[in-house]
């Protein structure tokens, strides 16, 4: 050990550069996870149900089925009748349509 390493002490080395990098980095890593789920919840849209669909009606089909459903779900297209379900048409052509209530 010569004289200057006996009488100069070393600066002790700390890891505090390090440990505020490593906290910085946690901070805006949670900062980053908050926006992008505020931002994602935002852009899922639900499509409220009709609020009014009408009177309760029965579609007698000429094969013997019947259709329960609502009379604002009825509409009728090129001179066909249609229900507009909320995932699918179906084709109601040749039934009659009675206004009954059903449970």
């Amino acid at each position: 050990m010569t004289r200057a390493e006996l009488y100069h002490s070393k600066p002790k080395q700390s890891s505090f550069k390090g440990l505020f990098f490593f906290i910085l980095a946690c901070i805006v890593l949670t900062a980053v996870f908050f926006v992008f789920r505020y931002f994602y919840q935002n852009t899922i849209r639900i499509e409220a149900p009709i609020e009014n669909p009408g009177p309760k009606v029965v579609i007698h089909l000429p094969n013997g089925q019947k259709v329960y459903t609502y009379e604002n779900l009825i509409f009728e297209k090129d001179g066909k009748t249609y229900y507009k379900g909320e995932r699918n048409t179906i084709d109601l052509t040749g039934g009659t349509v009675d206004f009954e209530e059903w449970k």
